[in-house]
């Protein structure tokens, strides 16, 4: 009997973070606590929150700290949609990365927010003037 597998395929807004084939199990976090997948479970589709997300392939388990998101699991494909993924490390290292990485993009956040804040002034002053003549 041949052995069915699934395959993950990662996606950030910009990019596909990965794709990975022969996926034997997959573990997410949900608002509701954690869920494990096989194969053979039925198509379903759930939310996910800021955690750890664990695959196994051929006996290996790999971690990749995700954001919020999405996955779809149709079949043998899973697709996985989130804000922002950090990967490559083991589990003791990923934590370090994701406050590293994470802190960047909310820094960068900030900086959006008083631009725009900024903009958002400056054409309610030119409105404002507008409106007065």
């Amino acid at each position: 009997m041949e052995k069915t597998l699934m395959n993950l395929k990662i996606l950030l807004p910009f990019k596909v973070f990965a794709d990975i084939k022969n996926v034997s199990s997959i573990v997410l976090e949900t608002s509701e606590g954690s869920y494990g997948l096989l194969p053979q479970r039925l198509d379903c589709v759930a939310a996910l929150v800021p955690g750890i997300f664990t695959y196994e392939t051929e006996g290996t388990s790999h971690y990749v700290a995700v954001d919020n998101g999405v996955m779809v699991k149709a079949g043998a494909q899973v697709l996985v949609s989130v804000r922002n993924a950090v990967g490559g490390a083991d589990l003791g290292k990923l934590g370090d990365l994701v406050k590293k990485d994470f802190k960047s993009e909310d820094e960068n956040q900030k900086q959006v927010t008083t631009i725009i804040a900024k903009l958002e002034r400056g054409f309610i002053y030119s409105f404002d003037k507008l409106r007065s003549t």
